[in-house]
């Protein structure tokens, strides 16, 4: 198709610093300082491209072209944390390696939804009205959900994305509202499996203990191990029907759920935690619970999704007092600390939507993470993304493979420095060892399966949308939540 019929988007920058969410948090407007890394950034890479004789679309696309907007970054950055990239890697094809790896890439937090049911076909607010929002809604397919189905996680995850292997997590409704089942879930896990190489994917399944009862409770779990074979329970207590949530530690909801886990033989728990739901209670989405439930439950795994971050504070130092610990990072910490829940306990912080929105202000990125290392330890970290609500998590990878704390606030803060050997933990080792992965086994099943020829044969001539999935200011998250359904 030519020209005149198809234009060329706007240039889109490698890595996304736009505003934007997930659809659990109302969006932070972009601020100054991001519109002059983002509109420098774009400047540069014209004059990178012609500097190497490159169309302005192929630079973007090269890892000089992801070097040029790190770099136009830490010229704003205040001193806590940087992007370790030398300058010449913005016109240097191998001084811009830095930005590439060979880790084991384990990504505990991945979603798609499902086009084989009408489930936005609601008065009831669902997953479509903030995916109608997103840039990625134009995508071209005859159906607007369509460009959120698994063709297109597959190629967000595995082909745009350095990630090996993944989560597909469950999602908050119940099964009327809900965007993907278990059964749609294992669907995608089985087309995955037909492949060479495999397993690259793992299910969770999603328990509502506030909107079944017990029995139903039990039925669903029991069903849920047994046909589906999940290998972790998915828990949103700050979603459930009525808007009114549920504690992780209270003996009728939370804890009853963890502990028929247990009885079933799945210890695993991802919860929901930050990140507060509009139109639901903020409470429940605080980490204050989380403490409570992991020394009442000591045998339960807990994965908390989103590190307790919360939007609306900005992250410092650690400071157990006051209005400080009451939410986000901060809260969670102090909430194992008063438990008695530490760098050998049951509770591992999750990465997903926090590092996406930190790692475009480094200063603060320095704080989460070094908090994170100091209280709950390098083992207890997991690497997560949320993709593919923010397209391809591969700006996030090199994000973080390029990341540094500085020695300054590792002398102020106690924090240790990150080392190739703790990013290597958090990419996937640790991942892998909750559950249950030999790494080196998975290693060899991929080194020349379909997926990584495919691959291969892809960056030869790649095409990464670089599109940011989630609305990307209050008006468009807002209507997440409009009483009317896609057309």
């Amino acid at each position: 198709m030519g020209s005149k019929t198809l234009p060329e988007e706007p240039p889109r920058l490698p890595i996304k610093l736009g505003s934007t969410t997930n659809g659990e948090y109302e969006p932070r407007p972009v601020s100054d300082r991001i519109r002059w890394v983002m509109r420098t950034a774009l400047e540069r890479a014209d004059a990178n491209a012609r500097r190497l004789g490159m169309s302005r679309r192929s630079f973007l696309r090269s890892s000089c072209g992801a070097a040029t907007v790190f770099l136009t970054l830490n010229e704003v950055s205040g001193c806590g944390g940087r992007y370790a990239i030398p300058e010449e890697a913005q016109t240097d094809p191998a001084a811009a390696n830095v930005l590439e790896g060979d880790e084991f890439i384990f990504d505990v937090q991945t979603h798609h939804v499902s086009t084989d049911r009408p489930w936005w076909k609601t008065s009831r607010p669902t997953l479509a009205n903030f995916l109608l929002t997103t840039p990625q809604a134009n995508c071209g397919r005859s159906e607007k959900l369509e460009c959120f189905d698994r063709d297109v996680f597959l190629k967000e995850v595995f082909l745009d994305s350095d990630t090996q292997l993944a989560v597909l997590s469950a999602l908050w409704g119940t099964d009327d509202i809900n965007a993907i089942h278990i059964d749609e879930e294992a669907l995608t896990r089985k087309r995955v499996a037909q492949m060479e190489g495999s397993p690259r994917l793992r299910i969770h399944g999603i328990v509502l203990p506030k909107d079944e009862s017990p029995q139903q409770t039990r039925e669903r779990m029991h069903a849920m191990k047994e046909r589906w074979k999940i290998s972790a329970w998915k828990l949103y207590p700050v979603w459930t029907g009525d808007g009114t949530g549920y504690r992780l530690d209270d003996p009728a909801t939370g804890l009853f759920t963890i502990r028929e886990g247990l009885r079933l033989g799945i210890k695993i728990f991802a919860v929901h935690k930050g990140l507060p739901l509009p139109g639901n209670q903020g409470a429940f989405t605080s980490p204050i619970d989380v403490g409570p439930a992991a020394k009442a439950a000591p045998d339960a795994t807990l994965l908390i999704y989103h590190s307790g971050y919360d939007p609306s504070i900005h992250e410092g130092p650690y400071d157990a007092s006051g209005r400080s610990a009451e939410k986000g990072v901060n809260a969670l910490i102090r909430s194992l600390e008063e438990n008695g829940i530490g760098k050998r306990g049951n509770v591992y912080a999750e990465l997903g939507s926090i590092w996406r929105e930190v790692m475009k202000d480094p200063e603060q990125a320095a704080h989460v993470l070094g908090k994170l290392l100091v209280h709950l330890g390098e083992d207890r970290i997991l690497w997560g993304t949320d993709a593919i609500w923010y397209g391809s998590p591969q700006d996030q990878i090199q994000a973080f493979r390029a990341f540094e704390i500085s020695p300054e606030f590792q002398e102020r803060y106690g924090y240790p420095a990150l080392t190739p050997r703790i990013k290597r933990k958090i990419f996937g080792l640790n991942g892998a060892r909750v559950y249950g992965v030999d790494v080196d086994e998975i290693r060899r099943a991929h080194a020349n399966d379909a997926v990584m020829r495919e691959r291969t044969e892809y960056r030869n001539d790649p095409n990464p949308s670089f599109r940011t999935y989630g609305p990307r200011t209050r008006r468009e998250l807002l209507g997440l939540f409009r009483d009317e359904g896609p057309v």
